[in-house]
């Protein structure tokens, strides 16, 4: 069951925005625009309901009905995961077993939050809902918004001892846990970066692609970035690369949209190309004016380049 996974969670993924209108409603007709965008561009999965998606500020009527538009938005033409995490693991159980998955690949869950579990109880909680979930499932770590590390020991223990879990998304940022866990797992574990910061140096040692959240208004620079870096590794030999984290093109562009608080930053950007506005629900806010004159002024250089 693992492997077949490899082929579809490979290349650039999107932690997909949701967007509000301007009276901080779903808009229905933002999901569509997105998602054509997105399409448009190739992307090669899609990360709903993810912290870029503001899932802690969405009801559970609103969850449901995100959910089946940009199922009909994306019309089952690229792979979506959704993502469903509590620091309650029966509460996670519970919302596993009752929300409907059709048009989804994958669960996306992040390290329970607040709580600040042992590794014990971290491998406990992934264990339990491994066997309630009906679709295969992503663990999601990210220390920075969690509170807590999941150690590659742990991560390895889970894989070993589940049938659906089937890799991480890894936004620990740390490179060399990437390194370490591509030794020690098979090739079947996913290692996915979820740190647009350093996704070059996470693919270089291992990482089989990113879920990114500059992506949304980025696509096709990412995708021309992951496949250079595929490109070197099939002919290490052969090319000497310049490509690194610091010369990256974006990464001026991924410093301003995480400067103040994701996705504040990356939605004000997408409403500059008209893809969605710019609001987000508290307790996040707007970018303040001077960032936004930042992003602008970025944008509209990058367009002129």
């Amino acid at each position: 069951m693992k492997s077949k996974y490899l082929s579809i969670f490979s290349g650039v993924g999107v932690a997909v925005v949701t967007p509000f209108d301007v009276n901080n409603n779903i808009d229905e007709k933002a999901i569509y625009t997105i998602s054509d965008y997105l399409l448009e561009n190739k992307i090669s999965y899609v990360v709903i309901q993810g912290t870029t998606g503001e899932s802690s500020t969405l009801d559970k009527k609103e969850k449901i009905r995100v959910n089946k538009i940009f199922v009909k938005a994306f019309r089952n033409k690229i792979p979506l995961v959704l993502g469903l995490s509590s620091n309650n693991t029966l509460e996670l159980c519970s919302q596993i077993k009752n929300t409907d998955l059709d048009g989804f690949e994958a669960i996306m869950s992040v390290c329970p939050y607040y709580n600040k579990p042992s590794q014990d109880g971290i491998y406990q909680h992934f264990i339990k809902i491994s066997k309630v979930s009906p679709k295969p499932i992503l663990l999601y770590n990210v220390p920075s918004r969690t509170g807590v590390n999941i150690s590659n020991e742990t991560i390895i223990n889970i894989f070993n001892d589940t049938n659906n879990i089937i890799g991480i998304k890894e936004a620990s940022g740390d490179v060399n846990r990437i390194k370490e866990l591509k030794s020690t797992l098979k090739e079947t574990f996913l290692i996915i970066s979820g740190d647009d910061f350093t996704m070059i140096d996470s693919i270089r040692n291992g990482a089989c692609g990113i879920i990114s959240v500059a992506a949304n208004l980025y696509p096709s620079l990412m995708i021309n970035t992951y496949n250079q870096l595929l490109f070197e590794k099939q002919n290490k030999n052969e090319i000497d690369s310049k490509l690194n984290d610091k010369n990256f093109i974006l990464k001026n562009f991924i410093k301003l949209i995480f400067q103040e608080s994701n996705p504040s930053g990356i939605k004000y950007a997408m409403s500059l190309l008209n893809l969605c506005t710019n609001r987000v629900r508290l307790p996040l806010t707007e970018v303040s004016k001077e960032l936004k004159s930042e992003i602008f002024n970025f944008i509209k250089s990058f367009k002129n380049n």
